[in-house]
């Protein structure tokens, strides 16, 4: 059965690996970003695109957005040709951006005063998951907002979890990510370690899976790390050191301590000061290995 129009704005990484995942299940997808190559690349799929997110919006009730950041996502929702304007009152925003909480929450109360729903939908996982409906949805909004979008998130998310209201969603993807980055990073200084010493880093990465250790950010990043290849990223260093900037912000608003989530700060401070900042964030292992004199340091800041 044909779903209805569903529209996405940004196909970046993400955004158009979730495009083709809902083109999969059937829907309609009318695209927008402001690269016109991303652009490009989502007509010759066949699919439809729109110069503008009022555009998108005046056309489909749906609205899913992946976006750099959430300042990108009050331009794209309020700002000059923005989702305000065009959108029709019942139109559901699904926001999966990775932002600040409290930008999620006043972007809602903004659009409400429009007829305008929303939820923010942030997704664990990178592109190549994305690519294989291997998301995990974290969600905050309304009961109806969620009921809504929920067949929208079955068609990319292997699972969805409502959490409660706008922004509940944003928050536990800051806490995941705390995780995810603590871990990168632990096993990449574990594999440098091995190296250093004189391991084969290979079969120590199957040591670290076999036992107590274990987690499926070795599956996901560990043989990247292994074999040096950090290009094309499935989701970058860049990224992640904006998350990063943002837990330790909630984390300074709720009065949580996060020392684990400072010291990764400043490692992907200097990685993408280092040229590592489009790297796939497996390039962490490229920084453990600088550091402990394995690899070189670059020149003049290139990766």
């Amino acid at each position: 059965m044909t779903q209805p129009l569903v529209g996405v704005v940004g196909l970046g990484l993400m955004g158009s690996a979730i495009a083709r995942s809902l083109e999969g299940a059937g829907y309609r997808v009318l695209g927008h970003d402001t690269n016109a190559e991303r652009v490009a690349e989502h007509r010759e799929r066949g699919a439809e695109a729109a110069g503008s997110p009022a555009e998108v919006a005046g056309r489909a009730e749906l609205v899913l957005l992946s976006l750099p950041t959430s300042t990108v996502v009050r331009e794209v929702c309020l700002g000059s040709d923005g989702i305000a304007g065009g959108a029709r009152p019942g139109t559901l925003v699904v926001d999966t951006t990775t932002g600040r909480p409290e930008d999620s929450a006043e972007v809602s109360r903004a659009l409400s005063a429009s007829g305008i729903d929303y939820i923010d939908a942030c997704m664990s996982g990178n592109a190549d998951q994305a690519a294989h409906r291997d998301l995990v949805a974290m969600v905050g909004g309304t009961s109806a907002g969620y009921e809504r979008g929920l067949p929208l998130l079955e068609a990319i998310a292997r699972s969805v979890h409502h959490l409660g209201p706008v922004g509940s969603g944003a928050q536990a993807k800051l806490a995941v990510n705390l995780v995810l980055g603590i871990h990168r990073m632990a096993i990449a200084e574990a594999l440098t370690l091995g190296q250093k010493v004189g391991l084969d880093v290979a079969l120590l990465l199957e040591v670290l899976k076999d036992g107590a250790a274990y987690s499926r950010a070795m599956d996901i990043w560990g043989p990247r790390m292994v074999a040096g290849d950090y290009h094309p990223p499935a989701s970058r260093i860049r990224q992640s050191l904006k998350d990063f900037r943002l837990i330790l912000e909630q984390g300074q608003r709720a009065g949580s301590p996060t020392p684990l989530g400072s010291t990764i700060l400043q490692l992907l401070t200097i990685a993408d000061a280092t040229g590592l900042g489009d790297a796939d964030n497996a390039g962490v292992a490229a920084l453990t290995r600088r550091l402990a004199g394995i690899e070189p340091w670059p020149a003049s800041g290139g990766a």
